[in-house]
């Protein structure tokens, strides 16, 4: 006798959840599209409805709002990037502190250069009226990605400045730090931001074009930063170089 095991039972998504799940990804592929074609302005509902053929009623039962879109786009976006960024972190042994924060920063080059537009979007290029959710999904992207680091830099113990305190840094930031990593000292979270405004910078200027006209070899030019950030932190270093 042939037991009939319920999809659901099993794990596996009903023929109704996979189309939902295919529906629910070509809409935000079509936004990001709109947006890097015409600007983030151009995010559209309706005209996504209209390209996909569907009704404004139908995709306003997979988005309520244009802002609703917004939210799921970067609150995804935000979580791709924070599992490239572990990923790469995990691949280099915890005895390798220079060769972790080389990794995470090419792991961000590697992962903006793949989705510019969403790098674009998560990274502060404005939508015209669009707020983010209060403490919404946005929000814990973002504080995820800014918790491992911190994390990272705070493990490799590079030498801190005397005298940073809490005080130095915005009060919002600190309340998120304080919150999500309350073992963290002042001086490891005023480094973090260094030295994320250090891999941030360059993968920025290249996403929006501006390193290929001056440099004939980015991703060189983007190592040869870490290995100096690295160097700063007073860390050996990196024992293997990640691949590009």
């Amino acid at each position: 006798m042939v037991e009939i095991v319920n999809p659901s039972d099993a794990g596996i998504p009903s023929r109704r959840a996979r189309l939902r799940a295919e529906t629910t990804r070509e809409i935000e592929s079509i936004a990001l599209r709109q947006m890097a074609e015409d600007g983030p302005g151009a995010i559209s509902l309706r005209g996504i409805a209209r390209e996909m053929g569907m009704t404004a009623r139908a995709i306003y039962s997979y988005f309520p709002t244009r802002d609703d879109l917004i939210t799921a786009l970067i609150s995804g976006i935000g979580e791709s990037l924070a599992e490239s960024l572990r990923a790469a972190v995990d691949s280099v042994p915890a005895g390798d502190p220079g060769g972790r924060l080389v990794a995470w920063g090419a792991a961000l080059r590697t992962w903006a250069l793949a989705d510019p537009e969403g790098f674009r979007l998560f990274y502060g290029r404005p939508v015209p009226g669009y707020r983010p959710p209060a403490d919404g999904p946005v929000d814990r992207a973002a504080r995820r990605v800014c918790r491992e680091l911190t994390r990272l830099v705070a493990a490799a113990d590079p030498p801190m400045p005397e005298g940073n305190s809490w005080a130095e840094l915005h009060p919002d930031y600190v309340a998120k730090i304080r919150e999500d990593i309350p073992e963290v000292a002042p001086a490891a979270a005023a480094m973090a931001l260094r030295v994320w405004g250090r891999m941030h910078g360059l993968v920025a200027l290249e996403i929006d074009g501006h390193i290929h006209p001056v440099a004939r070899d980015p991703a060189a030019l983007h190592h040869a930063e870490m290995l100096d950030l690295v160097a700063s932190l007073g860390l050996a270093r990196p024992a293997t170089a990640p691949t590009d």
